[in-house]
């Protein structure tokens, strides 16, 4: 495993040492390891979601309704 030192502002410092004394972490690298594996996850979701975005936009136009189009999404998830 590798070593990386940081700096943070004393009242970061605070939390991530507060956060490190809770029962979930045993310590500050827990707590740091924590927080970049969430956010390494919300990158992902984030990506996934502007693929979609990107994948509607280059789909084109539809000439049904909104509730049409509702209704054929309903229709979807219901069929699994």
């Amino acid at each position: 495993m590798a070593t990386m030192n940081v700096s943070l502002p004393d009242g970061m410092k605070e939390w991530v040492e507060q956060r490190s004394r809770s029962d979930r972490y045993s310590n500050a690298s827990d707590s740091v390891s924590d927080l970049i594996r969430q956010d390494q996850e919300r990158a992902l979701r984030i990506a996934h979601m502007q693929g979609r975005v990107t994948e509607g936009i280059k789909s084109g136009t539809d000439n049904r309704s909104m509730d049409e189009l509702l209704d054929a999404a309903r229709q979807q998830l219901s069929d699994g």
